[in-house]
């Protein structure tokens, strides 16, 4: 047997967690000495505690886990259950990565106020494109990158098992829906007949006569400082943006800082 300070480091647990484990009903000692009070637990009750601890981790209260536990959890139930938590805190931390990505991105825009580098703004026209494209809808701006990542990844899978050719960089572009999300367009240039087949679509995206654009180096994550120099360098040019602009893919390696993306803004003169 153990003594309740062995049994606590066996556990990786704290001795006063036993103790409120005891009071609570949740897992009593194998033995109690009745002359000193002393606790005393085995190997075996080892198994019994880390099912509490796993159950608390998945969210359970006290009373729902001694609840769970009476009614004899098998094994692999409770694997299935710890599965899934792993994989709602693994979608946690990527939210909450990408939400601190894209903090630094707001902070460096605040620090960048007032600054106007012009000379990296093009003002040029496009011409007509014909792309392959999916679309989804995200709720809002915070997002899009889940949201698009998952839509190219389906999208090249379709295009090869159609034997689609590729001929160009990837296009993204965005619109509004009336119910306050965004539509994402996230496409890829080809040389194929229009059409859809499926939800994938193939189309022709009009020439713009006059688009402001910019480049910009990173991941599409930071982009908001790059974003926003765009739109300062249109309003003190006298020109109007006319929707969102579109993303191209130039340079779109494994490390997503190392991306190199040309921002195209449609404008008009105001």
């Amino acid at each position: 047997m153990f003594t309740i300070g062995d049994f606590a480091r066996h556990g990786r647990v704290s001795v006063r967690m036993l103790r409120h484990y005891d009071a609570t009903g949740l897992l009593r000692p194998a033995h109690v000495d009745p002359a000193t009070g002393y606790r005393y637990y085995t190997a075996a009750q080892l198994a019994h505690l880390n099912r509490v601890i796993a159950l608390k981790d998945l969210g359970f209260t006290l009373q729902q886990v001694r609840a769970i536990l009476d009614e004899k959890v098998t094994t692999e139930e409770l694997r299935a259950m710890l599965r899934l938590r792993r994989a709602e805190l693994e979608a946690a931390m990527t939210t909450a990565a990408a939400r601190l990505t894209q903090v630094d991105a707001r902070l460096r825009s605040i620090e960048s106020e007032g600054q106007m580098p012009s000379n990296d703004v093009v003002l040029k026209s496009l011409p007509s494109v014909r792309v392959a494209e999916l679309t989804s809808v995200a709720p809002d701006f915070d997002t899009i990158g889940p949201v698009i990542q998952p839509l190219y990844d389906e999208l090249f899978r379709r295009l090869e098992a159609a034997s689609i050719a590729l001929c160009g960089p990837g296009v993204a572009y965005y619109e509004d829906t009336q119910d306050g999300g965004i539509l994402i367009h996230a496409g890829v240039e080809v040389s194929a007949p229009l059409g859809e087949n499926d939800g994938l679509r193939i189309v022709d995206l009009p020439p713009v006569e006059q688009a402001a654009t910019i480049m910009h180096r990173g991941s599409m994550e930071t982009a908001l400082p790059t974003i926003q120099t765009l739109g300062r360098w249109i309003d003190a040019n006298g020109y109007r943006s006319v929707g969102y602009p579109r993303e191209i893919n130039l340079e779109c390696p494994d490390n997503h800082d190392k991306w190199v993306t040309e921002l195209q803004a449609p404008v008009n003169t105001v």
